[in-house]
């Protein structure tokens, strides 16, 4: 076992005589694997994950019950803003081993609860594709830069919990947060992050920038707006951003431009700037590939419906994002449509080596009082500008 990253090492499904195909799917190393044993095999598997919610969850079984043969796979449509309603579990109270939230400190919350199988799962699955892009580094230090919150007593953010884990893949030298506990909340920092970042920039470590985008973007303006050179970060750094904008569309750059802008004040290529798609109803990791697409791991299969009628969409047009995956075990939400737009692409039509379909992200749907973690981070922005 990889001592700086034990999230590769095996893990059994709750009931290996149940969850068979599950089990072998979720075994499957290639990140990006495709082809007919492939569909085979998540088809098998979302008939287990079926059976499994139908057996344990009385919600899911008149579900399943009255739409299940009009679905891809079989698995009835469960809309994200659900989980921010109901608490669904399929397994026993006692058997949860970590519960997490999507927003803060108010509105309405997705609860959703994880056994261990579900979450050590989903955490092998970045673990793997971590180690496809040659992202673990057991023998090196890098100082870390975390645009999420600071860990605090009862902090139940997927965000945070996400980025913190992202910290096990190379050891850290220093880690530094953009949204620091005060105490009574979280308060973003935007000079400690420019200070972080010049003190990294004389350090012989590689640096890795992880979390909100636009707090980052942020932190570039105010550096210009200082008049500050740019910096040139150690070779080997990395940004991986994830949240999106929510809460500052009118300030949202374009990603080439974003991009460009973070290669021309921090010294990090376009090549090590990945953008990641993920939701705490849906913990799957969609990361993008070196041409900054969305491809659609192993594990999950992605569609686009009309925002009118719910059918799927062709390749191209733009509808909501529906997520499907057999992963889970806990709750029942192997077949996710989240409050996303987005237009999906097949595999061939990017340029890299990577053969599954990919999506745009093209923003939330509509206007909602719902508050993902981006939006109540970006309220910490506020005044800032």
């Amino acid at each position: 076992m990889n001592p700086i990253n034990p999230h590769l090492a095996p893990v059994a499904v709750p009931d290996p005589a149940a969850l068979a195909a599950v089990q072998q799917l979720c075994d499957l190393t290639d990140p990006y694997a495709t082809g007919p044993a492939e569909d085979e095999l998540f088809a098998a598997a979302m008939a287990e994950s079926n059976a499994w919610h139908a057996e344990r969850s009385p919600f899911f079984r008149s579900l399943y019950a009255a739409t299940a043969a009009e679905q891809p796979f079989h698995a009835p449509l469960v809309h994200a803003n659900f989980f921010k309603r109901h608490e669904v579990l399929s397994i026993d109270r006692d058997a949860v081993d970590l519960h997490l939230t999507s927003s803060g400190t108010t509105g309405q919350k997705s609860q959703m609860f994880f056994d261990n199988w579900t979450i050590r799962s989903a955490q092998r699955m970045v673990a793997r594709i971590f180690e496809r892009n040659g992202w673990i580094t057991p023998d090196q230090q890098v100082n870390y830069l975390l645009y999420s919150y600071q860990p605090a007593p009862d902090l139940k953010l997927g965000t945070s919990f996400t980025d913190n884990y992202l910290c096990d893949f190379a050891p850290a030298r220093q880690v530094e947060y953009a949204l620091r506990h005060t105490g009574g909340g979280h308060e973003f920092d935007p000079f400690g992050c420019i200070a972080a970042l010049q003190r990294f920039a004389q350090d012989d470590a590689p640096v890795r920038i992880l979390g909100f985008p636009a707090f980052l973007w942020f932190t570039l303006e105010r550096m210009r707006a200082m008049g500050l050179p740019p910096l040139q970060l150690p070779e080997g750094s990395l940004v991986m951003l994830g949240g999106g904008w929510k809460g500052n569309a009118d300030r949202q750059i374009g990603k080439d431009a974003f991009y460009a802008r973070v290669t021309e004040q921090l010294g990090i290529p376009s090549e090590r700037i990945r953008d990641t798609f993920g939701s705490v109803e849906h913990c799957i990791p969609y990361i993008e590939c070196e041409q900054h697409r969305l491809h659609a791991p192993v594990w999950s299969r992605v569609f686009i419906r009309s925002t009118r009628t719910l059918e799927p969409l062709p390749y191209g047009e733009v509808g909501y994002l529906h997520l499907v995956s057999p992963y889970i075990t806990s709750v029942p939400a192997q077949s996710v449509v989240m409050g996303d737009l987005a237009e999906l692409h097949p595999g061939d039509a990017c340029a890299c080596e990577l053969d599954t379909p990919w999506f745009i992200h093209r923003g939330r749907a509509g206007v909602s009082r719902n508050r993902s973690c981006a939006v109540a981070a970006a309220e910490l922005m506020k005044g800032l500008s």
